[in-house]
């Protein structure tokens, strides 16, 4: 009897002092946190142009991107340092502090070259929707091979940390918030107008979701979409009626003022709120949503939300850089951020959050534009240089069937073949690249071969040997004149190593950020590790970049 209570009281003993223990290692772990940020937030405002931030400059007020130059830190030459310059590619770069040649993100759909497709950089069909049945809710971050530094946060905090993933595009919010997110929401418009995801994360939409989705806050955007100030005083752009903007199906011309409800039904039904402003005022609504229905930034560990700004990209596209349409756009977002700023102030607290900003790449002004003035630019003949180039693969090789794909400015070969018709590949890859060198508007082109073995350190080369991956990139990379684009007669595009693309912005400000602004040059793969830094955490698994410790007031928190 006394040996079993003397072992009673031995196991309570030795009970309580485990428990004391782990309220002792509880308190140590949040003692940890307590000096970083309660919430990051990521924005990548997508097809943001430098200029975009000075030009309409005097059009903004003082609560978004002023103050975000104001309070925070401005680092006004900042610049990818790879091409292509895509939406996939960029969210990806920007998270994962490396690019294409390490995560794998080469594009927005690339030739895979082991299953023989055209692949999507979000696609998973081993997934399946949550919150519609299209398959626009297949969707994963399966193919981009490295962490993000949301995921490194998640591990850093044994998975305490949340990370929300929000973005009109399933690329824009799927890859920042990395493999390990809580969850990651996209738009489906057409005739449904909601925020979906997928079971990679879930298998039943959160009722704030839910909730969300039968307020019709979609529906009440269907409305005229008409300058925010009289368009008079919108001398920072272009006139209003012109011939380089595309406009909407249904309305003959690409001017002021746009019946959102009237033109739902021609233009892809929900889907038009996509290349309006309100498609990112929308993206505010749901992200402001997800912060409360999520409690983020409510505790002493750090959660991450990833916001990516779609709109602005269709926009562009849609109307060109130097349209009406997009000084308008960018006036609206900044009332949408000053409505975000003023949302974490009263919900996670002045002090207690750190926001960074970028985009995923920039755009070149309407070629047909530049050539009103004078400036060297114009569009690929893209059928006149395919044909071109079969009549030279059947004089030379006898066959087209030697080359399998050709995409995203890459030459794909049919490795089979070439090795079938008892030819050296290198050789084949070589004499490709002497053939296309002499096609109208090709500046330049690399091989394979050349991007694997030279170690490029400068100039548009070094760009490209950052976005080769060497298992999924092609055999032979092109590369097109300044100015030059394949695309339509009407709207801007992107995807080149020239400063229209890749010089964005990069802003930050809140906890931990000085306050200043530096001309000294900033790369996109920086974002990643300086956040991780801020947080005192591991960088992503194969970041490049460095952090920028001038921008960090660790010491005044």
């Amino acid at each position: 009897m006394f040996k079993k209570l003397s072992l009673a009281l031995c196991v309570l003993t030795i009970s309580l002092s485990c428990k004391s223990q782990d309220v002792a290692v509880t308190d140590t772990i949040i003692d940890s946190y307590a000096d970083n940020p309660k919430l990051v937030v990521g924005i990548v405002v997508d097809q943001m142009r430098y200029d975009y931030l000075t030009r309409f400059y005097k059009k903004y007020g003082d609560g978004g991107f002023k103050r975000m130059v104001s309070e925070g830190f401005n680092c006004k030459n900042n610049h990818y340092n790879y091409v292509p310059t895509y939406t996939g590619p960029g969210h990806a770069s920007i998270y994962t502090g490396t690019t294409p040649k390490d995560h794998g993100v080469i594009s927005n759909f690339w030739y895979d070259k082991e299953e023989k497709k055209q692949v999507y950089c979000a696609g998973d069909d081993s997934v399946a929707a949550v919150g519609t049945e299209s398959v626009v809710g297949q969707m994963s971050p399966h193919r981009m091979l490295t962490t993000t530094f949301p995921d490194e946060n998640r591990l850093f905090t044994q998975m305490r940390g949340k990370t929300i993933g929000v973005s009109l595009k399933d690329r824009g919010a799927i890859l920042p918030a990395g493999h390990t997110a809580n969850a990651a929401y996209w738009f489906h418009g057409k005739d449904q107008g909601h925020w979906i995801s997928s079971t990679f994360y879930m298998t039943d939409l959160p009722q704030w979701v839910q909730d969300f989705n039968i307020s019709d806050q979609a529906e009440s955007y269907l409305k005229v979409w008409n300058t925010l100030y009289n368009i008079e005083t919108y001398t920072e752009s272009g006139s209003d009626l012109n011939t380089f903007e595309g406009g909407f199906n249904g309305k003959e011309t690409a001017t002021f003022p746009y019946d959102l409800g009237m033109l739902k039904e021609t233009n892809w039904g929900f889907d038009i709120l996509k290349a309006t402003p309100y498609g990112n005022s929308l993206t505010t609504d749901f992200a402001i949503a997800a912060i409360n229905g999520e409690q983020l930034g409510q505790d002493e560990i750090t959660d991450v939300l990833t916001l990516s700004y779609s709109a602005t990209d269709y926009i562009g596209h849609n109307f060109g850089v130097n349209s009406k349409e997009i000084e308008d756009a960018y006036i609206r977002l900044d009332k949408d951020l000053e409505r975000l700023f003023n949302y974490l102030d009263t919900k996670v607290g002045k002090r207690n959050y750190t926001v960074f900003l970028t985009a995923d790449h920039g755009a070149i002004n309407v070629p047909a534009y530049l050539q009103s003035v004078k400036i060297p630019s114009g569009y690929i003949n893209t059928l006149e240089r395919q044909e071109t180039f079969e009549a030279f693969l059947n004089k030379t090789y006898g066959t087209t069937e030697i080359v399998e794909n050709i995409s995203n400015n890459q030459i794909f070969l049919n490795r089979e073949k070439v090795t079938a018709l008892g030819l050296d590949l290198e050789a084949v890859q070589q004499r490709i690249l002497n053939e296309q060198i002499n096609y109208k508007n090709i500046s330049k082109a690399y091989t394979a071969t050349t991007m694997s073995s030279v170690n490029f350190s400068s100039g548009i080369e070094a760009l490209l040997l950052k976005g080769f991956n060497q298992k999924r990139s092609g055999d032979i990379i092109l590369v097109n004149d300044p100015g030059f684009i394949s695309y339509m007669p009407t709207g801007s595009t992107h995807g080149s190593a020239m400063n229209y693309d890749t010089h964005v912005p990069l802003l930050f400000f809140g906890k931990g950020i000085k306050h200043g602004q530096t001309f000294h040059k900033t790369e996109i793969t920086d974002i990643a590790p300086t956040m991780s830094a801020l947080l005192g955490i591991s960088f992503p698994n194969a970041s490049i970049g460095q952090p920028l410790g001038f921008i960090l007031d660790l010491e005044n928190e």
